[in-house]
């Protein structure tokens, strides 16, 4: 069903194919040991144009654990990219040699450019601002695994709303699932830029308020997801820093939440989530780290049409 397909953005596959993965996801850490010769013979590419650790290494976790192997760059600067040589030519090269391809770039849009000179699968892990699907996967399954579906909840998204890709990209698919509300929660000058606002929420006509008081929120929250001010994204240091501290996770604001209340964080963190956070069972952050590279081994295996 997927086989050769390319994943730029969440809406590239439909929710049942989505739940194929997670179905198979799920098969997978149930019994880890039935998949690690799925992928023998099979080599993944790792074009990471931005610095990265979750999401190369998951990738690359992913594959070794299904028996593939892997070759790459995490340092454009190694690479012939340093010489000038454009994505395209770089993709259509690495298709030379590999089976599927996993890029990072700072660029929004550059993994389609990828996808469109190479018909060797190809999976954006995060472009600019702009999308990051295979965090949505791995926050989807997440909350799947954790509520037994996906639907019927409040979500809360803190922090940095307007340059978070890995936020666009959750609502994006989130907006398909029945009884979704949002809470935004942000300062006014991270707040969500108008392509999502009206082109996915306005548009599809899912409730959502914009509120700047952490706080006043949490006690509606079925899930809060907890983003970085990223330092990366700004152009000058004192916006950074003025804003950088605005909402922090502690002991006393969860006293505020419901006793089953999810928290999702895509890492890493900074100091958004005090470290007496993590032994509160609600604190998924680091199971739904882990939970990333089981999806992106369902992902991987799906897109090379191997049956698991």
């Amino acid at each position: 069903m997927l086989k050769g397909k390319s994943l730029l953005e969440p809406m590239d596959f439909t929710v049942d194919e989505l739940e194929s993965i997670f179905a198979l996801a799920d098969r997978i850490i149930a019994s880890p040991a039935d998949y690690m010769h799925k992928c023998e013979g099979k080599l993944l590419a790792t074009l990471f144009y931005e610095p990265s650790t979750r999401t190369r290494f998951s990738f690359e976790a992913a594959m070794l654990r299904l028996g593939g192997q892997v070759i790459g760059f995490s340092e454009p600067n190694s690479s012939s990219v340093a010489k000038g040589e454009s994505i395209a030519d770089t993709t259509r090269t690495v298709a030379c040699y590999c089976d599927i391809a996993v890029m990072r770039h700072p660029k929004e849009g550059a993994p389609r450019v990828a996808a469109n000179s190479t018909s060797m699968p190809v999976i954006n892990a995060g472009d600019g601002g702009h999308q990051h699907p295979t965090q949505t996967l791995t926050d989807l399954l997440t909350i799947r695994r954790k509520k037994g579906y996906i639907g019927d909840m409040t979500v809360g998204l803190c922090g940095d709303l307007k340059f978070g890709r890995t936020v666009h990209s959750l609502i994006k698919a989130l907006s398909r699932y029945e009884g979704i509300k949002f809470v935004l929660i942000s300062p006014d000058e991270l707040k969500i830029p108008d392509y999502v606002r009206k082109g996915v929420l306005i548009k599809n006509n899912i409730p959502f308020v914009e509120v700047t008081d952490i706080k006043e929120a949490l006690g509606g929250l079925d899930v809060l997801y907890m983003t970085r001010v990223q330092r990366e994204r700004f152009f000058n240091e004192e916006d950074y820093i003025r804003l950088k501290d605005c909402y922090i996770l502690d002991a006393e604001k969860m006293k505020l939440a419901k006793e089953d209340m999810m928290v999702l964080h895509p890492l890493p963190r900074v100091n958004e989530i005090a470290v007496e956070v993590d032994d509160d069972p609600r604190a998924l952050y680091f199971e739904q780290a882990k939970n990333g590279m089981y999806v992106r081994m369902a992902l991987i295996m799906s897109l090379l049409g191997i049956e698991g």
